[in-house]
């Protein structure tokens, strides 16, 4: 085999939550009398990585009200809202292709562990993971911290990292990987084509980068 290990992002990637997020910070804007997110290309031009930034882009101003009573807002509002969040067309049946291969596989995820942890029980995954990886906070400053500690604890491993986002393949830079980046996530196809990184738009396109 090409790889040891498939490490996942989460949200985007193997959880359809753009729906969700949008949604969420919809409320949240309403409540503080900003305007909306009126589509998914009006999403995707917001989006990014770290969140306090996203939040500033949405109209949000820190010196009235702190970046992390807003996150503790949102993620009250999300964790409703993405209880019927279902996985990506196709994650379930890939995921047991790839353990039926004998390949490991990892979240590393943006997520705080708890909620991660309660995600992946919900959706009935978690038997899926050799390592569920997730930040200690809510506040999605960046993963990059969590991708360099999981290369130290596993120096030789060959891996593959899939995720939907930019900061998905600085984490996969870290840990010196191959890296595929799927559209129909937090990020426009433009934004992923723009880093050196394959493009992918289904899951079932990662099986032939196993092969």
């Amino acid at each position: 085999m090409k790889f040891d290990r498939v490490i996942w992002d989460f949200n985007g990637t193997l959880l359809d939550d753009v729906c969700c997020g949008i949604e969420s910070a919809n409320e949240l804007l309403t409540r503080h009398g900003l305007p909306i997110i009126k589509s998914v290309d009006d999403y995707h031009s917001l989006f990014g990585f770290p969140i306090r930034d996203y939040y500033q882009r949405l109209g949000f101003d820190f010196s009235r009200l702190s970046y992390e009573a807003l996150a503790h807002e949102w993620v009250a509002i999300y964790l409703e809202k993405v209880k019927t969040a279902p996985l990506r067309e196709g994650v379930l049946p890939l995921l047991a292709a790839i353990r039926a291969k004998g390949i490991k596989q990892t979240v590393l995820s943006m997520t705080e562990q708890s909620m991660l942890l309660h995600q992946l029980s919900l959706l009935g995954i978690t038997s899926c993971f050799d390592e569920i990886c997730g930040l200690t906070d809510i506040y999605a400053t960046s993963k990059l911290a969590l991708a360099a500690d999981w290369r130290k604890r596993h120096p030789l491993e060959r891996v593959l990292f899939v995720g939907d986002t930019v900061h998905d393949a600085e984490s996969a830079a870290v840990i010196g990987c191959e890296c595929l980046l799927i559209t129909g996530g937090h990020e426009s196809e433009q934004s992923l084509r723009a880093h050196q990184a394959s493009v992918i738009h289904n899951p079932d396109e990662i099986l032939s980068f196993l092969r």
